[in-house]
């Protein structure tokens, strides 16, 4: 039996992270080593890890901010973050290749949202395919609107998750 674990990254998990996002998005999409390593090391309780048997099997990473601007690609980098603000702003959400089918996202998103709730957040924005909608409304969010991102060369959609009141 697989025993899955969640816990927040630590600065020695950017290297296995960094495999994971560069295997699940292709080309420009994917963060470099030093955006994730900065992820972990300015909000860490944002970056949330899924280990399964010991070994990290996805994450999904964020950050907060006061007035959300999606298509800041200065946001990516956490400039303009502050951990106090109400809104978060998921940056990646990924599971690795040889682990996806088995249900680890929906895992996943929903400790995530279950964090974010008990710390007292008002929403979750995220960009996704189009192809992805679906999943993501699936999850609770709501479409927004086609975003003005072309990060990677890739078309963008926005989406918010209003969160309950803690």
């Amino acid at each position: 039996m697989t025993h899955r674990t969640f816990r927040n990254a630590t600065p020695a998990d950017a290297a296995r992270c960094f495999e994971i996002e560069t295997a699940a998005y292709d080309g420009d999409e994917a963060a470099t080593l030093d955006k994730i390593a900065t992820r972990i090391a300015e909000y860490p309780q944002g970056f949330l890890v899924l280990e399964i048997d010991g070994g990290i099997a996805g994450f999904i990473n964020s950050g907060c901010a006061h007035e959300v601007e999606m298509a800041d690609e200065g946001f990516k980098e956490l400039i303009g973050h502050d951990p106090a603000a109400p809104n978060v702003v998921i940056l990646s959400v990924v599971v690795d290749p040889a682990h996806q089918g088995g249900g680890l996202s929906t895992a996943l998103m929903s400790e995530f949202v279950g964090r974010m709730t008990r710390a007292g957040k008002d929403s979750i924005h995220l960009m996704c395919k189009r192809h992805h909608v679906a999943l993501y409304e699936k999850f609770g969010y709501r479409y927004t609107r086609p975003s003005a991102s072309d990060h990677g060369g890739v078309s963008w959609h926005e989406m918010i998750m209003e969160l309950p009141a803690g």
